[in-house]
């Protein structure tokens, strides 16, 4: 059993090792280069921190020991780098392959020539590695006269994405064989989004295991925050540092599992946003800019209320604003100054839903377009003018503007274009900018109405699926919230009282201060940093609810006033219940 274990483990290295070195002729400069002017000098500088290290013994071990480990962390950056770089060129490849095999074969259907389609895509820049990818055999083709089949048979040897490489490689034989690339770009359609929902469902399982990964983290970190807020009261240790120790590893533990999921989250954006000049929807760009600049400002206000009253310095503090309050419990001077946060993160909320509800219609509307224009041979205006006055939800008064556009004889590249902007969605923006260029380039609209849906349908499902990873997020964090605000406070307030009353009950014939240290505790600083993690804590986990559900940033200031408020409405309920239970 052992052996197989270890022959296991030394298998995987190896592979793991070969992959490194298969990276290195990945890169963008070649590997004897690389040698000699990154990988050399980083061993040489591992060596010089690992001699200074032996050298300095007269340095204290603690501060000796993080020179080598200096060293180290700089030679290992320059041996994985190559890895990095290529898995990031992976990834960035896989979260644009379905939409770029679709705008390719919408453009096959139509009139212009193979070369012409990878020339196109090759072009858009939205498209990135993936885009230079398809640059590349462009070059082959047009610099070095080889073929397009020997084109993509040659590139598929060099490209870091799996998938790409096999499209490539079938898409040279099948060149090479004489099919057209119409016929095989439509009968490989199935297959290029088959695996695109196998890498988005993959990565929502891998989101599922790092939900569980935190959970236990979290929970860990909690409970070794709670004894470092007790113990000392036991052992006489400074408390104020231990419990700033372990905040900081919180901290850093949160940031780590943030900027993971940021890593696997797939990548599937909901907003269209325009590029800077371009003309936006008036009056939706303005209602949220002035909501988010009044919330902004309110919250400065109230910090400067509240900073003012604790100082002195206004005659106006929190007290007085919540008047109705006998006393303002320490948690509420952090919950109330960003609650107008919450405004801006219910309307973009709002806009966000009416955007999902218009990517739901949009298959139906873009399938219908192309098929009525197909069977009366008709331009789209005139097709609109009867489609206007179907029901297609929240997609109904862009389609009106749409139609109004068009009658108008504004250009119908620009006019789509605007109907993208008012509906502010990706994915319409996306399919509606290939569905106008392949009718531009003479390709049949029912076929590329139904081809656009098909595509837009299977995201759409996949986007019901991520929702619901998102919502099972949601109620995790605002648990783990829950759950550690209430450790934390139970912990703080069984010490505040075990020190108020060992001052109360020092005494000659009984001395508490032999049995226990509430001497050493700043129970105000210590109240104040763990209000601080429990700050911390939200403004990481909105961030991590947003990056989840693909949303708009804005999104997160929902679940940053949320969790503050859930936080702080805990640690003073908990404040009051162990006050209450142990001062019977």
């Amino acid at each position: 059993m052992g052996t197989s274990q270890s022959s296991g483990f030394l298998g995987g290295s190896l592979a793991f090792a070969e992959t490194v070195l298969e990276s290195f002729d990945k890169i963008d400069i070649s590997k004897r280069r690389y040698v000699g002017a990154i990988l050399l000098p980083s061993f040489v500088f591992f060596l010089l921190t690992a001699a200074v290290a032996v050298v300095a013994e007269s340095l204290p071990t603690f501060v000796r020991l993080p020179i080598p480990m200096l060293g180290l962390l700089l030679l290992s950056a320059a041996v994985f780098y190559p890895k990095v770089y290529v898995s990031g060129r992976r990834t960035a490849i896989e979260r644009q392959i379905h939409l770029a095999m679709t705008h390719m074969t919408v453009l096959s259907t139509t009139n212009i020539d193979r070369m012409e389609v990878f020339r196109e895509l090759a072009g858009v820049e939205e498209y990135g590695v993936l885009a230079e990818e398809i640059g590349h055999v462009v070059h082959l083709v047009d610099t070095w006269n080889q073929s397009l089949d020997d084109a993509c048979r040659r590139r598929a040897k060099e490209v870091p994405s799996d998938v790409l490489s096999d499209f490539f490689d079938r898409l040279g034989y099948t060149l090479g064989a004489g099919q057209e690339l119409s016929d095989f770009l439509l009968s490989e359609q199935g297959v290029v989004i088959q695996r695109y929902q196998t890498i988005y469902e993959g990565a929502l399982g891998n989101l599922e295991v790092m939900k569980d990964l935190y959970m236990s983290m979290i929970l860990s970190m909690t409970f070794a925050l709670v004894f470092a807020t007790v113990l000392p009261i036991l052992t006489g240790t400074d408390p104020t540092t231990t419990v700033s120790a372990v905040i900081t590893m919180f901290g850093f533990v949160q940031v780590g599992f943030y900027l993971v999921i940021r890593t696997m989250a797939p990548y599937d954006p909901v907003w269209y946003h325009p590029e800077e000049g371009e003309e936006e929807s008036a009056h939706t760009e303005t209602k949220l800019t002035l909501v988010v600049v009044a919330s902004v400002a309110l919250v400065f206000v109230l910090l400067a209320i509240t900073a003012g009253g604790i100082f002195g310095v206004t005659p106006v503090g929190l007290p007085d604003l919540l008047f109705f309050l006998d006393e303002v419990p320490l948690p509420l001077y952090i919950a109330v100054p960003v609650t107008p946060l919450v405004v801006p993160g219910i309307v973009f909320r709002a806009e966000e839903g009416m955007i999902s509800e218009r990517d739901e219609e949009f298959p139906n509307f873009i399938r219908a377009l192309g098929a009525t224009e197909s069977a009366k041979q008709a331009t789209t205006g005139s097709v609109l003018e009867s489609l206007r006055k179907k029901d297609f939800g929240a997609l109904t008064p862009d389609i009106e503007r749409l139609y109004r556009r068009l009658g108008m004889r504004i250009e119908a590249g620009r006019s789509w274009e605007l109907f993208a902007i008012d509906t502010r969605s990706y994915l319409i923006q996306k399919f509606s900018e290939m569905y106008v260029v392949g009718r531009a380039m003479g390709g049949d609209p029912k076929q590329l109405g139904e081809l656009i849906s098909q595509n837009m349908n299977t995201v759409n499902q996949l986007r019901e699926q991520r929702r619901q990873a998102a919502v099972t997020l949601i109620g995790l964090l605002y648990g783990i919230t829950a759950a550690s605000a209430f450790a934390f406070f139970i912990g703080l307030q069984v010490v505040a009282i075990l020190a108020e009353l060992s001052s109360e009950l020092t005494v000659d014939q009984f001395d508490f201060g032999n049995l226990i240290y509430a001497g050493v505790y700043d129970i105000p600083t210590i109240e104040y940093l763990l209000l601080l993690i429990i700050l911390f804590n939200a403004v990481l986990s909105s961030l991590m609810i947003r990056t989840i559900d693909g949303g708009n940033k804005f999104n997160a200031y929902i679940h940053f006033v949320g969790l503050t408020w859930l936080g702080c409405l805990t640690a003073i309920a908990t404040k009051e219940l162990v006050t209450a239970i142990l001062m019977i």
